[in-house]
């Protein structure tokens, strides 16, 4: 029997968010065009540092600009379109550190991440091992010990409370769900 392999960042290693895909170069000066993947496209801005790719390789925006649903975005020392071609289809990150807080009351999705879930009689569930982004509402997969799932949409009926200090969420099972 193999090993699982475990998820997540190794310890100690920075958590990237992802903010958007880069598609293809446009024109001549070095532009690339990126779709958004963030809530907040306002903080991508010229000289903001941002991740490329599966090594997270660090570059720096230097113009931004709006084009149909996407953005323009071009890289400081990357003025050419062969240039910047390197950086096609991958992905663009922040660091998680590097993002400003939420409102009270308010976290980013990796923050749900190893939250110890437990129902509302006190029983352990597992931890949430990944979210699932649906058209209604998000699902936290729970995944115990053993392996075993349980799939829980994030609805205010099913999430009871969620304690992030004490790193655990309180749910009501619906009927079905086990």
């Amino acid at each position: 029997m193999a090993a699982e392999k475990e998820t997540g960042s190794p310890k100690g290693e920075s958590i990237y968010l992802a903010i958007g895909y880069l598609r293809r170069p446009h024109g001549v000066s070095g532009e690339i065009i990126m779709d958004l993947h963030t809530d907040f496209p306002d903080r991508i801005k010229s000289g903001r540092k941002i991740y490329i790719g599966d090594k997270h390789e660090a570059v720096t925006f230097d113009t931004v600009r709006e084009h149909s649903n996407s953005l323009l975005i071009s890289f400081r020392g990357y003025d050419t379109p062969e240039a910047v071609g390197r950086f096609r289809n991958q992905w663009v990150y922040v660091k998680a550190k590097e993002v400003p807080p939420l409102p009270e009351g308010q976290h980013y999705q990796y923050e749900f991440i190893d939250l110890e879930v437990v129902d509302d009689h006190g029983n352990a569930l597992g931890k949430i091992a990944e979210i699932l982004e649906t058209g209604a509402n998000d699902v936290y997969v729970v995944r115990d010990e053993t392996g075993k799932e349980i799939l829980l949409p994030a609805i205010p009926s099913v999430i009871l409370e969620v304690d992030m200090e004490s790193r655990k969420m309180k749910v009501h099972l619906l009927a079905g769900l086990i």
